[in-house]
């Protein structure tokens, strides 16, 4: 596997009313920045007129006054932000989708990835179709206008293009009079939706952007559950659910969330507060002061301390403008950042023994990077507590992790790892807890492959790269510069 798709957020509404369509999804695509910065989008549905705008950067950088006033109003509107892997990253990749068929139009984006992707998209290319992007989002544009033209809705159309899709995916469907939220029979992903008090409902990747604009938590999708909203009010169609074991993916609640969602009825920033408990009981250390990495530390660093009575400092002061280092797609990028966006207190830990907790270890390199500048500081211990058990396998489901080979730990012994980010102790959550504090939450079925390689689904053989992904960068390269 020499890449693994994106790892992205979905937004989408349908208003009780003609309104302000497009700051309401912006508001909700910034809530979700954390799942993808390196491009955006947003389409407003006036009517069955589509709106579109997207483009590279943050949402904030995409979307001024000016072009959020040209997407002007509507009743229904989609909203996407994508987190690229190298070679990716260019306009083309870019959602949402917005296709026009002969039996209408249809805006569409998705979170995830789709293994079966190559597969189908050959299938598509010897019928005739052709693609503008590199990505899964355009085959399942196609799988869905090949069911609409032969389904009496677009709903069944979803339907019926899901028996086609394997892998990871929530989908988020626009037609010009419905919003349509589709989760994969898996679950692999977080999906939900809440209602305003003015009547609209709101879709999201998490809770959180509905809490940004005003809209209370209904419930999550359920896995393979594909819910309409319309002038008819909501409807669910469960024609895929309960069909395969449920396998959430554990990551989002280690890392890829933030800590103010709820996913499946569980709190995250609770989930994490129990990870670093666990840590603090399997891990003792005498020390002076508990810090995080922020930000995906701070909850567990935070249940350390409670657990432990070793008091909870700031330790580093994190540039907020510098973004999620993690989904910065070239290594040498991710290590730039790092200098940029951390800065440590030198009063919270210098001549201290520190307990520093981080989410994870995935390469190693940007952990050695915060322990140097905690030595500089003048730290005289840093011990080292990771709130995830050892990264061994890659993903296939969303989550940048390439392949086996970049991971420090299915190279390294812990106590190789201890010597090579340079730290007096190193203590990972076991995996067995993790699964403890998982049911904590009320529910069963969670991904763990990427800490076990017990998979949810076949893997897919190995991706070549696509042959038009170097010639869209350079017209993209050439465009912007």
């Amino acid at each position: 596997m020499k890449k693994i798709n994106e790892e992205c957020g979905v937004f989408g509404v349908y208003a009780s009313e003609v309104q302000n369509l497009a700051s309401m999804t912006y508001y909700g695509l910034y809530a979700l920045q954390h799942r993808g910065q390196d491009s955006c989008g947003i389409v407003v549905n006036d009517g069955g007129v589509f709106t579109a705008k997207k483009g590279l950067g943050l949402v904030g950088d995409v979307f001024t006054k000016e072009t959020l006033a040209e997407l002007g109003h509507g009743k229904i509107a989609i909203g996407h932000v994508r987190a690229g892997v190298k070679g990716s990253i260019n306009i083309s990749n870019a959602q949402p989708l917005v296709v026009n068929h002969v039996k209408g139009s249809m805006a569409i984006c998705y979170n995830g990835n789709i293994i079966n992707k190559n597969k189908l998209r050959t299938e598509l290319e010897l019928e005739g179709s052709i693609f503008h992007s590199t990505g899964a989002t355009e085959v399942i544009a196609y799988e869905i206008i090949k069911e609409r033209l032969k389904l009496p809705s677009i709903e069944h159309a979803v339907s019926s293009a899901m028996n086609k899709l394997d892998g990871a995916y929530c989908i988020v469907v626009m037609s010009p009079t419905k919003l349509i939220a589709a989760r994969d029979p898996h679950g692999f992903r977080p999906l939900c939706y809440g209602v305003t008090e003015d009547g609209s409902y709101v879709v999201a990747s998490e809770s959180c952007a509905l809490d940004s604009v005003g809209a209370k938590l209904v419930r999550d999708i359920k896995p393979g559950e594909i819910v309409v909203f319309d002038a008819m009010g909501v409807r669910s169609m469960t024609d895929h659910c309960d069909k395969v074991k449920m396998s959430s993916c554990i990551f989002e609640f280690v890392y890829n969330a933030r800590p103010d969602s709820v996913i499946d009825e569980y709190a995250v920033h609770e989930a994490r507060l129990e990870m670093g408990k666990y840590l603090a009981r399997k891990y003792p250390v005498k020390a002076d002061v508990v810090i995080s990495v922020p930000d995906s530390g701070n909850d567990a660093a935070l249940g350390y301390a409670r657990e432990s009575g070793i008091p909870y400092e700031l330790g580093f002061l994190k540039n907020k403008y510098i973004g999620r280092t993690f989904i910065f797609p070239d290594q040498k990028d991710r290590e730039d950042q790092v200098r940029k966006k951390l800065n440590p207190i030198a009063s919270a830990v210098k001549g201290k023994r520190v307990v520093m907790v981080d989410d994870s270890i995935v390469r190693g390199t940007t952990s050695g990077r915060v322990v140097k500048l905690l030595r500089e500081a003048g730290a005289t211990e840093v011990h080292f507590m990771v709130s995830s058990p050892p990264f061994l396998f890659p993903c296939y489901y969303g989550t940048d992790i390439k392949s086996k080979e970049v991971l420090i730990a299915n190279n390294h012994s812990v106590e190789e790892i201890k010597d090579m980010v340079g730290v007096d102790s190193l203590g990972y959550l076991d995996l067995e807890d993790l699964k403890k504090i998982a049911t904590l939450g009320g529910k069963n079925g969670f991904c763990y492959a990427c800490f076990d390689g017990k998979y949810s689904t076949a893997i897919p053989e190995a991706e070549e790269k696509c042959k038009f992904e170097t010639k869209i960068n350079i017209d993209e390269k050439t465009k912007r510069h």
